[in-house]
């Protein structure tokens, strides 16, 4: 499991962590009763607070992404893939609602705002 940490992200470390453990989920990179590795261990392989970790994890739990099991560890849950790409999507047109917006503050075309779209999806 790779998780990546960036300082100059606006994004919190713990979301960070929760964005990608979440995208491991949905991409079956994580199997479903997998085991995930202690607050502890990822706290210490990612060099960052066991609170930080341990928030992202309660997250992660909170939203039926894993199972925590006292004395035992976190599990990745069993999920219904079905489900999970409707709360993605739902994510998803949240965001491009936010950009919607935006893009009509600032006075641009449906076309101008497309052809973003596409340049910014094929760069990444």
């Amino acid at each position: 499991m790779n998780i990546i940490i960036t300082n100059s992200s606006p994004e919190p470390i713990y979301q960070q962590i929760v964005t990608q453990l979440k995208n491991l989920i949905l991409r079956g990179e994580l199997t479903e009763e997998e085991a995930l590795p202690s607050i502890r261990t990822l706290a210490k392989e990612l060099q960052i607070s066991v609170i930080t970790t341990k928030r992202a994890y309660e997250e992660l739990e909170r939203d039926g992404y894993i199972e925590t099991v006292a004395g035992k560890g976190s599990f990745v849950a069993a999920q219904n893939k079905d489900l999970l790409r409707e709360k993605r999507l739902r994510i998803v047109e949240e965001k491009i609602a936010i950009a919607i917006a935006a893009a009509r503050v600032a006075g641009l075309k449906r076309e101008e705002l497309f052809e973003m779209f596409k340049l910014l999806y094929d760069e990444i």
